[in-house]
């Protein structure tokens, strides 16, 4: 069986922080080559577009700034079993989201494995660039990220 993995990033990229997962997905496409059967998209704010790439793989990985702010300052990691706090409407894209998935649920096409990977922001204010103590959470977030890949991609052997 070929495995179809999605990795999506999403944020804002003139909110600061907010630009968390486009940013991550940028930094794991620049430093990383991964199998040909993952799918790297920076999905930024584009909301119901997404949709097919949410719908279309077995497993899907989400970098997100969706983590609420007084939330302990780290790298979060949910899987299957994503937080509430989704449904919060925190920035332009995080409704987006929460409707993606639940379209998906309709649909009957949600991936087998959905993580999401996140940081709470430092600073949401109307600047291009991730706050210093973000961007140094970055790697360790994509790291995460290549870890849950590889346990995906042995799995399905």
């Amino acid at each position: 069986m070929n495995l179809k993995i999605n990795v999506l990033g999403l944020g804002n990229l003139i909110l600061g922080d907010e630009a968390f997962g486009v940013e991550a997905v940028r930094y794991l496409d620049s430093n990383f080559k991964l199998s040909p059967n993952v799918n790297i998209i920076d999905g930024g704010t584009q909301g119901i577009y997404l949709l097919d790439y949410v719908e279309s793989p077995d497993c899907l990985l989400i970098f997100d700034a969706i983590i609420p702010q007084d939330y302990e300052f780290k790298v979060h990691v949910y899987r299957n079993n994503l937080p509430a706090f989704i449904h919060r409407k925190l920035s332009s894209h995080q409704a987006g989201l929460s409707e993606l998935l639940s379209v998906a649920r309709l649909h009957g096409n949600v991936p087998d494995e959905i993580v999401l990977i996140g940081v709470p922001p430092k600073n949401m204010d109307m600047h291009v660039g991730l706050t210093d103590e973000v961007r140094k959470l970055v790697p360790e977030a994509v790291e995460m990220g290549i870890n849950i890949i590889n346990e995906w991609l042995k799995e399905k052997e």
